[in-house]
């Protein structure tokens, strides 16, 4: 397995300083192609659960540290309802198994949970509906095969759930790695500043897909996504009380806050406005916060803090609502520092991958802290949308997997590494072909460990909701 240290080296020579001699592309693809001595593109295929390995169950409750004990049942609800909400719900788990598999030591900044329920629909700066990663609260330096792995793995697993053949989820695996070792080849092979501006927006992203069904279900899921904005959501989210416009409970999903604990958060959004950049700190500026509440979301997130945020402007009809989320120390970290804390603010951390990470980001992405924990912020209704999985039928399944490693490898071709990644991946099909073997025992290891967090729950050890 190859040191980190020294391909990190090799990165601060490539991108450190302009005034240093950058590493040229081919020493680069040649280190890339050196790594296969190392470690064989075959041995990416293996999975075989360690003797040693922690009980899933326990790795689950270990997760829920730091969480609200109330909202904990929920989390578990929403992941023993499939393999597939076991595997969205268990970032840690497979970041543990994964980072002890053979890998190149490569590291650029990667999603650190790149499941296919992480792409999505979000508006552009320029309101313009684009497709992409759109989940970074894992995002940190990590192997990109971590990355890989766990993609083709949520594939297999949300293959099988939608009734696919073994068959045809070897099929989509190979189609993923595939669409990913094509992407970074040519992203690799270009300027480094033009490669910085590839994006999908919606209408490349229909003419993308090969599948008719799949081009319906992109239409219409955008469709969705373009009604998603803050005007919209006033009157399904709000009501007017006492004359003032509040946000609607709904216990336990969205519960309103005491009033000392509403001015602290009202508070900490000040200390926002001096993380986004000035044009935008003025416009928000012209807001005034009417309302705050806890708001659930997601499955990984469930049981951390999360609040929305109702703002107004110069009218009632001018409204903004801001999404507050806790962010905790990336699952990927200490597989890269061990225990160090490389971050000082972890808000902070998802903010800067984020916009590493993708082509456009939301222009009000910031952070703040809030009651001795840190959050990042961005807008609540921008236009953010989803293709749904289990939407996608077998004929679907490859065309959207395509497309997904596609963008995977779009992300960490903006960061570093990419000649290098390119260099091991080579010409042919070897690290698809090993991938898709790894996908399939996986998605196994996925199923047998829902199963045990299922009876955990019939057994009464666990609480579910």
């Amino acid at each position: 397995m190859m040191n980190h240290r020294v391909l990190a080296d090799a990165d601060s020579r490539a991108y450190g300083s302009m005034r240093d001699q950058p590493v040229s592309r081919d020493e680069r693809y040649k280190v890339g192609q050196e790594l296969r001595h190392s470690v064989p593109r075959s041995s990416l295929a293996e999975w075989k659960k360690p003797n040693d390995r922690a009980d899933p169950v326990e790795q689950v409750n270990v997760s829920h540290q730091g969480r609200l004990d109330w909202l904990v049942p929920v989390r578990v609800g929403r992941m023993i309802a499939s393999p597939y909400g076991f595997l969205r719900g268990t970032a840690g788990l497979m970041a543990t198994d994964v980072a002890t598999l053979p890998a190149t030591g490569i590291m650029p900044v990667i999603c650190g949970d790149s499941h296919m329920g992480n792409f999505g629909f979000y508006a552009s700066p320029e309101r313009e509906l684009v497709f992409d990663l759109n989940d970074f609260d894992e995002a940190h330096p990590g192997g990109w095969e971590w990355d890989l792995r766990r993609l083709v793995a949520s594939i297999w697993v949300a293959g099988r759930q939608n009734g696919a053949s073994e068959g045809q989820c070897g099929e989509a695996t190979h189609s993923c790695v595939e669409a990913y070792r094509g992407q970074l080849r040519r992203l690799a092979e270009m300027p480094l500043l033009q490669r910085h501006f590839e994006r999908l927006d919606v209408d490349r992203l229909r003419a993308t897909a090969n599948d008719s069904s799949l081009r319906h279900q992109i239409e219409r899921s955008a469709k969705r996504a373009r009604k998603r904005t803050s005007d919209r959501a006033l009157p399904r989210f709000t009501e007017e009380r006492d004359g003032q416009r509040r946000i609607v409970e709904e216990p336990p999903l969205i519960t309103s806050l005491g009033e000392k604990e509403a001015t602290r958060l009202a508070e900490a959004l000040d200390q926002y406005l001096e993380s986004v950049p000035s044009q935008w700190r003025r416009v928000l500026a012209g807001y005034t916060v009417r309302d705050v509440a806890h708001k659930v979301v997601g499955v990984g997130s469930v049981g951390l803090r999360a609040y929305v945020v109702l703002c107004e402007g110069s009218s009632p009809d001018d409204v903004l609502f801001l999404q507050l989320k806790q962010a905790r120390r990336s699952v990927i970290a200490r597989f890269v520092h061990g225990d160090d804390a490389w971050h000082a603010h972890q808000g902070q951390r998802v903010v800067e991958y984020q916009h590493a990470l993708q082509t456009a980001s939301d222009p009000l992405l910031g952070w703040t802290s809030f009651d001795g924990r840190q959050f990042y912020v961005r807008q609540f209704r921008n236009m953010k949308g989803a293709i749904d999985i289990d939407d996608i039928d077998t004929e679907a399944l490859a065309d959207y997997a395509r497309i997904c490693g596609h963008l995977l490898a779009k992300g960490h071709a903006r960061t570093s590494g990419a000649s290098m990644i390119a260099g091991y991946l080579g010409k042919s099909d070897k690290v698809a072909e090993s991938l898709s073997k790894f996908a399939k025992a996986y998605a196994d290891q996925t199923e047998e460990d829902h199963q045990a967090l299922v009876d955990a729950v019939k057994n009464g050890k666990i609480p579910a909701e």
